[in-house]
């Protein structure tokens, strides 16, 4: 929205704006509250609600000269914190997590003034089904990166089980971040097996729209190992039991697999050698 590599363009005033106004809302709702939870919380949903217009401008389209969506990493990585603090949010009105809120106002400012930054061409979608692939793709990243936060706090919250001391005894599961533990993991993994589920759908609409698939083509090849990894991790949990770390371990790496797979290779277009297409 305020200039792109390939062809730099400066924003209206108004969306200018906005990005300054949201970009504020989150960083309050980032900062200590000091044990006052409703100003940040109201804060982190101002953002929130401001972001989704932005995202609006941005990859709908709206009120823009040009026409076409803008697809660039900035919007892209927009759209999925975005849908993490969607996540965030309808959990939040059952289980309060301050220090989550926290992480997330300071993922929303660089959100949105990456988008702002560096929103990638203007993009004339031609295919009836382009739209839908675009969506589902977004949608398998928001569910991974749902899972990733899930699962950070579930590494958090076995780390702070552990003994102090060598011989010590293990403390017994409990709630963790204001969830039992149990349901803390099963909700991880809710997220994995749903963003699968999306990811399988977007690579199989992928290939049957595209003209020429490439399977050397980079997305396809990040996609495709993305794939593999939490393929593996949902037979490996059935299967063998996999839990704790050595199941997390296996998300973050398909995690940044899949962030490669568009967002990343976007970056090194858009930003290291300044081409859009």
């Amino acid at each position: 929205m305020i200039l792109s590599t390939a062809s730099p363009t400066l924003v209206p005033g108004g969306a200018l704006l906005l990005i300054g106004v949201a970009a504020v809302l989150y960083l309050l709702s980032a900062l200590p509250a000091g044990g006052v939870r409703h100003p940040s919380a109201a804060a982190l949903f101002g953002g929130f609600l401001l972001h989704g217009v932005l995202l609006l401008i941005d990859i709908g389209g709206f009120g823009q000269s040009e026409p076409g969506a803008r697809l660039g990493f900035g919007p892209v990585l927009s759209m999925t914190v975005w849908l993490v603090i969607a996540v965030y949010t309808v959990e939040s009105r059952l289980v309060p997590l301050p220090a989550v809120r926290r992480w997330l106002g300071a993922a929303g400012v660089l959100a949105v003034v990456l988008a702002g930054l560096f929103p990638g061409d203007p993009k004339v979608l031609t295919s009836p089904l382009a739209p839908l692939h675009f969506a589902l793709g977004v949608g398998s990243y928001g569910l991974f990166g749902a899972a990733v936060l899930h699962a950070l706090l579930l590494d958090a919250a076995e780390r702070r089980m552990r003994p102090a001391q060598a011989g010590a005894p293990r403390a017994a599961p409990g709630p963790a971040f204001g969830m039992p533990l149990l349901q803390l993991e099963r909700l991880t993994f809710r997220f994995v097996e749903a963003g699968f589920a999306v990811l399988t759908a977007t690579l199989v609409l992928g290939i049957v729209t595209t003209v020429q698939w490439r399977w050397g083509d980079h997305k396809a090849a990040f996609s495709l190992l993305a794939w593999g990894v939490f393929a593996a991790l949902l037979v490996g949990r059935r299967l063998r039991g996999w839990r704790g770390r050595q199941a997390t371990r296996w998300l973050y790496v398909g995690a940044v697999l899949l962030l490669l797979a568009y967002a990343g290779s976007r970056f090194v277009l858009e930003v290291m050698l300044s081409r859009g297409a």
